[in-house]
């Protein structure tokens, strides 16, 4: 068979097959090494290779209807199969990305089981994993954790959607490989591979969405020569506001985004060394929602001279700007990653040390838009180093530490959250054992979190002085926090057949409060509210318990995942109240504040994919999520936790196709239904959230490669979203709770409506 992609996981290293089925790979290491042999529409072959006795390997591949098991790598030191991993992991391949319509990398992700988003506007979104976000969802990407402003709703995610090939979401506390803040598990997102040897391989990709007109480019070259291997990419993205049937075009909801990344590096016999530098600038506007009391439209502060300004009604012209009006962000992340690889003999040593430097600025100030209000300036190192030791009787064990350090300046003149220093390790211990169809895993880890908020004084006109007097107001008190924490997991596989297949884990997570939850007091623009923390609040400990039954046939693939969650100190927002009624205002806006109680989660997913054979190219897939988030021993409005997505049931009807003609293979049609059921069970206390009413969002897309004999010359994918152009606000939308529309009596403003989306990629290959 051609081109059949032969992967060493650990390693970073593979090729593809010739027109012949042969394949060669050099410069490998004298170990044990897994081997990962795939195709489209064929079972996913898997073997462990000594390489000190053998240098040939030969597979007969299987046609296989649909692929369920993946080789992951998240939550773990060495890569292994995903069914035989007892975490709850999905992997979300190149393919599903390009097929779905989105706006970054979180949207394209939201359609997942379990997982959801925090989103304001189309172009700021935050993952959410079983009911939990903020800072309980760690995001990896190419081995380092990405370090931005989780703490914060109006805070996106800093990276290129374009430069990921693969996902794995792992579902659950993962504290044991990640340390604080994995509570509710680990997005690791992959770029890549490095092309074979000899090989100079890339991808021109562009994208246009209707609703917005959103426009994409991105351009990637990579080569291999001898094990030298390099990469360059740049990407580029911008969108004016998008639309939908209540609102029409929606003020201010376009953003721009910039990204570049280059990377060098070296693969030998005794390992790898990468280093990779990226550049990730965004400009996002910020949705207000003013609307005249009349008409309802939407209106803009525009100045009228130096000093004064007016409120005026937005013309259709100006709402489809691509340019952001005040009030908006600049989000500048630049990263360094060195990460290595090296073979110890039978034994082997990674490591993964970075640095990270986030720059967000907002400006509200139409009287001065250049001038920025609020600026955090974040940076952090970042190290993680492991030493997996040698498998004896086929136990596998692993150790190591990882941690970071964090500085926050506030640059600006407004101030949310204080000034902070943060460091923080862990150590921990990983170990597996294999006994024929039974693997055991387990392990055990120590973290210490140390936080140092600083003192802020202002003077008489509200500016950053460090001579504080007796006219001077404190802003931010100082403190000082250590929070740490025992983590650990047991959990056991069991491949009861060669179709069926179960898991069960116990764990246990850690996290420590973040810097808002600690030290908020302020307007945080984005959200329209203001915020206050308190410093005594304790670290999140999570036990949580997940069993997973799966199975695998000729004519369905199914699997079951439960989960059942108890938190101790759940952290969470609560609005106030004043003492004689009626919401708390602090500065024009209504106040919230950090609590925290006792928290039960609990819940799973459902997935049946049926393809009967000899139809198996008809796959009819049916997935079932829902979360159930209660504060125990709390009365009705208080019981249940707010940000927690409903219940979600998606179906999806698909035909593919492996060669439709001569000129067109992988081939597929499909039509989607999402039925997003009534949210009922809100954090109902102070008028903190409101009921949702349920939703159907209708989907359907068609695509293909077209070849030239065995050549790919381009793919194509065509999506439409929301085809029914449902007017809809999700649960987790902040503008949900925007200001009202008088002339309709509707809150808030509504999502995305009908959106036709085109992706072109044209692969580029070298010898």
């Amino acid at each position: 068979m051609t081109g059949v992609t032969i992967y060493l996981p650990d390693f970073g290293k593979g090729t593809v097959s010739d027109t012949g089925g042969f394949y060669s790979i050099r410069e490998l290491p004298i170990a044990r090494v897994l081997i990962q042999v795939s195709y489209i529409s064929y079972r996913t072959l898997f073997a462990t290779i000594d390489l000190s006795v053998t240098n040939m390997a030969n597979f007969e591949m299987e046609y296989t209807p649909t692929e369920i098991n993946n080789v992951v790598i998240t939550g773990l030191s060495k890569a292994a199969e995903q069914k035989r991993t007892p975490a709850s992991i999905t992997v979300v391949p190149k393919l599903t990305l390009l097929e779905n319509a989105s706006t970054n990398i979180i949207d394209a992700l939201a359609t997942q089981p379990g997982v959801a988003q925090i989103t304001t506007g189309t172009g700021i979104s935050k993952p959410v994993i079983r009911g939990m976000g903020y800072n309980r969802v760690i995001l990896i990407h190419d081995g380092i954790r990405q370090e931005g402003q989780q703490w914060g709703d109006e805070h996106g995610i800093e990276i290129d959607e374009y430069s990921v090939d693969k996902v794995e979401i792992l579902k659950g506390p993962a504290s044991l490989a990640y340390g604080s803040d994995a509570l509710a598990g680990v997005i690791n997102m992959i770029s890549a591979p490095a092309p074979p040897d000899d090989k100079t391989t890339g991808n021109l990709t562009a994208v246009y969405q209707t609703n917005n007109g959103l426009a994409g480019f991105s351009g990637d070259l990579a080569g291999n020569r001898n094990g030298l291997i390099w990469d360059i990419r740049y990407s580029t993205k911008l969108s004016h506001a998008y639309k939908n049937p209540i609102d029409g075009f929606v003020l201010n909801s376009g953003f721009r985004e910039n990204s570049a990344g280059i990377q060098f590096g070296l693969t030998k016999q005794w390992g790898y060394s990468n280093l990779k530098l990226s550049y990730y600038n965004m400009t996002p506007g910020l949705i207000e929602g003013e609307r005249d009391s009349m008409t309802g439209r939407f209106i803009q502060t525009v100045p009228i001279n130096d000093s004064t300004t007016v409120s005026e009604i937005v013309t259709g012209k100006s709402l489809k700007d691509y340019n952001p009006i005040v009030p908006y962000q600049k989000i500048g992340h630049y990263k360094a990653l060195l990460n290595s690889y090296f073979i110890l003999g039978n034994s082997s040593l990674k490591s993964v040390f970075g640095f990270q430097q986030n720059r967000r600025q907002e400006f509200g100030n139409v009287l001065e838009p250049d001038l920025y209000e609020l600026f955090f300036l974040l940076n952090t190192l970042s190290y993680d180093i492991r030493y997996i030791l040698p498998d004896i009787r086929k136990i596998s064990v692993s150790v190591g530490l990882n941690g970071m350090y964090q500085s926050s300046k506030n640059k600006g003149e407004e101030f949310l959250v204080p000034e902070y220093d943060l460091f923080d390790i862990g150590l921990f211990f990983l170990i597996k054992k294999t006994v024929k169809k039974v693997d055991f895993s387990g392990g055990l880890r120590y973290d210490n979190r140390q936080i140092n908020g600083k003192d802020l004084f202002l003077n008489m006109q509200g500016e950053k002085t460090s001579f504080p007097d007796e006219n001077s107001i404190q802003k931010f008190t100082g403190f000082s926090s250590t929070f740490h924490g025992v983590s650990g997991s047991i959990g056991i596989t069991w491949q009861i057949s060669q179709t069926v297949f179960s898991k069960l884990n116990l764990s246990g997570g850690f996290r420590a409060p973040n810097i808002g939850e600690l030290g908020s007091n302020g307007v945080h623009e984005g959200t329209l509210r203001y915020e206050t923390g308190q410093p005594g609040l304790k670290a999140e400990k999570s036990t949580q318990v997940d069993f997973i039954l799966g199975l695998n046939s000729e004519h369905i693939s199914s699997e079951l995942d439960l989960f059942i969650a108890h938190i101790q100190d759940y952290i969470f927002l609560q609005k106030l109240s004043r003492m004689n009624g009626g919401d708390s205002i602090t500065e024009g806006l209504e106040t919230f504040r950090y609590v925290s109680g006792n928290a039960q989660l609990s819940g799973g997913e459902i997935r049946i994919d049926i393809h009967p054979h000899p139809l198996d190219w008809i796959h009819f897939e049916n997935t079932f999520s829902m979360v159930n988030a209660i504060q125990l021993g709390q009365p009705d409005s208080t019981r249940y936790l707010p940000m927690i997505p409903p219940p979600k049931i998606q179906t999806s009807l698909r035909l593919n196709f492996r060669k439709a003609n001569n000129y067109v293979a992988n081939a597929y049609v499909k039509f989607e239904i999402e039925y997003h059921m009534k949210q009922e069970h809100y954090f109902g206390a102070y008028g903190t959230e409101t009921e949702t009413p349920s939703y159907t969002l209708i989907n359907a897309g068609f695509g293909g490669d077209f070849m030239n004999q065995d050549k790919k010359l381009c793919s194509l994918y065509f999506t439409i979203n929301n085809l029914a152009d449902m007017a809809y606000q999700s649960h987790l939308s902040r503008l949900k709770y925007g200001p009202v529309n008088y002339r309709t009596g509707r809150t808030g403003v509504y999502n995305m409506g009908r959106n036709f989306s085109f992706r072109l990629v044209v692969p580029l290959n070298f010898n």
